[in-house]
């Protein structure tokens, strides 16, 4: 086990003396547990109140504010199901629910079924607890790693990172930290089932989230060639349920498999692929500040080379590596996502290891940096000024 710079055996940081006060006649693993439920709630009374306070001066509800954005498809998946048909045409008419995975929208009609509540608050309040138990299976991924203190350092950047509103949003990311948290754990003590299954839960929440197939083909390579472990391969295999499933429901529903893909190229993902990050740098020098996507989009990249260049340095295992690879390679060959705040989260690993990696001087400062960007996102996300 390795221990993150800047740790030491002797400090205890201020939340492990919280913990310890509070706990100290809990089992060992509900104990250790409690930290990173501590650091959630944290962030989930700050992203609320930000939110609340937010809604308020626009004079909007705050469930027209949870409703916002790609929100308002996985809620329309909830409650009516996909469309039969793809619309015709290119642009924002051409837009519909089908351009959506389903696993999101899965949950809030469950969620709706079971409380009876609106969609929009049973799914709120659902991926909150979602990204509860991604908050506490995150913390224990990085602690297979890294000592405790680490361990805390790399959770609270990742529920404190600038997209982290998004955990209490009717969003994927929330489901997309926990899956691929449970299948890198899985993966690195070799119950290879549960690893294809968690993996095949993840492939069904985003197209981003199909990165995790990568950890499971370098496990399943590494255990077949050090050990003839043939079961390895249950990994890679159950891996592309989730998306296998979702393209032969289209199938059958519009009439073909590429009905995702169809709608995502006409309404929301038009022009070359891999000038995401180029159109976005060059807009903001074209037109500066008039539109906030391009320059968010232009300062996550130089936040995401700095966070690489941490990242390959601490060696973190391959199949951690392979995740994170991938993905920010989904995001980069996008013609419109390239580089955001939630791609970095939906690609947690690398904001683990860099927080776990980060000295306890300097933590504080990056924090500092990421709880501000993660106030000032969670207010645009409640205007048409950014899109999140």
């Amino acid at each position: 086990m390795t221990t993150a710079v800047g740790s030491s055996p002797a400090a205890v940081s201020p939340l492990e003396r919280t913990v310890l006060r509070s706990t100290d006649r809990w089992p060992g693993w509900l104990r250790a547990s409690s930290r990173p439920v501590m650091l959630y709630v944290a962030s989930r009374a700050l992203v609320f109140s930000v939110a609340t306070a937010a809604s308020r001066a626009r004079g909007q509800s705050f469930t027209s504010v949870l409703n916002g954005w790609d929100s308002h498809w996985y809620v329309d998946i909830a409650h009516f199901g996909y469309a039969e048909h793809l619309p015709s045409g290119h642009g924002d008419a051409s837009q519909a629910n089908l351009g959506f995975f389903p696993m999101t929208a899965l949950v809030d009609r469950a969620a709706h079924a079971v409380t009876g509540l609106d969609y929009v608050v049973a799914g709120s309040l659902v991926i909150t607890l979602v990204g509860l138990l991604a908050a506490v299976a995150f913390w224990w991924l990085l602690r297979s790693q890294y000592d405790a203190s680490g361990a805390d350092r790399g959770t609270a950047l990742m529920v404190f990172s600038p997209a982290a509103f998004v955990l209490s949003y009717v969003y994927s990311e929330a489901f997309i930290v926990l899956f691929t948290s449970c299948v890198l754990l899985a993966l690195a003590k070799r119950r290879w089932i549960v690893a294809g299954v968690c993996a095949g839960l993840c492939t069904a929440c985003d197209p981003v989230a199909s990165a995790i197939f990568i950890p499971c083909a370098i496990a399943a390579y590494g255990a077949i060639k050090r050990d003839r472990d043939w079961k390895a391969l249950f990994a890679p295999l159950l891996a592309p349920a989730g998306i296998s499933a979702f393209f032969i429901y289209l199938w059958v529903h519009v009439g073909t498999p590429l009905a995702w893909f169809k709608n995502q190229r006409a309404g929301w993902q038009r022009g070359y692929y891999g000038s995401g990050i180029p159109k976005a740098i060059w807009s903001l020098f074209a037109h500066g500040f008039e539109n906030l996507n391009p320059p968010i989009k232009s300062l996550t990249v130089a936040i995401a080379v700095v966070m690489v260049v941490m990242f390959v340095r601490s060696a973190p295992p391959l199949t951690w590596r392979g995740y994170v690879y991938a993905a920010l390679t989904m995001g980069i060959i996008s013609p419109i996502i390239g580089m955001t705040p939630r791609l970095l989260l939906r690609d947690a690993p690398i904001l683990g290891v860099v927080g776990a990696r980060l000295t306890q001087r300097s933590f504080p400062y990056v924090l500092s940096f990421s709880v501000a960007g993660l106030c000032l996102l969670t207010v645009l996300a409640s205007t048409p000024r950014w899109t999140p």
